[in-house]
């Protein structure tokens, strides 16, 4: 059965973890958590081909799995934090995978996130229905736009805070 479109299925390079989503990569996230114990670590890297049989998974969510395709495993439902888990069992940083997952070298993506990440600029949604929320664009112009109530009062300090 064919994934529905939604509104949100055009932000270049990005795969929303939905409800759909979570139904279709259940076998893929539950295969990832598995790999927390250490026996099914071993039996995995035993013959991994044979230790993805017990979770149901379709032939394309095997295939991103043997060949660690992160994108495509996200794609097909898996989920960023379980996935990490079998780059953990392969003995990959969290970084590594980011940067095999964006196509640039482990010190290229620690350069950019430390720049403050990529720019929103060219990865919105392309059909313009993805704008700026309405609560960012608020503060652009440094006026306060909410009604927050005032701060309450401090609790008055203990006897043992005064005599210091």
């Amino acid at each position: 059965m064919a994934r529905e479109q939604q509104d949100y299925d055009d932000i270049p390079g990005t795969f929303v973890f939905d409800a759909e989503r979570s139904r279709q990569g259940y076998g893929i996230n539950m295969f990832c958590m598995s790999l927390m114990k250490d026996e099914n670590r071993k039996a995995f890297k035993a013959n991994e081909a044979e230790y993805l049989k017990k979770f149901h998974l379709t032939p394309e969510q095997t295939q991103a799995v043997l060949k660690r395709d992160y994108n495509r495993m996200l794609e097909l439902g898996g989920n960023i934090y379980f996935t990490a888990k079998l780059g953990a069992a392969d003995g990959h940083s969290f970084q590594h995978l980011a940067a095999v997952m964006t196509g640039s070298t482990q010190q290229d993506y620690a350069d950019m996130m430390l720049k403050g990440g990529r720019s929103v600029e060219g990865n919105r949604s392309r059909s313009g229905k993805n704008r700026p929320s309405k609560f960012l664009a608020a503060g652009a112009d440094g006026k306060k736009k909410s009604a927050a109530k005032p701060k309450a009062k401090s609790k008055p300090k203990s006897k043992s805070a005064k005599r210091k």
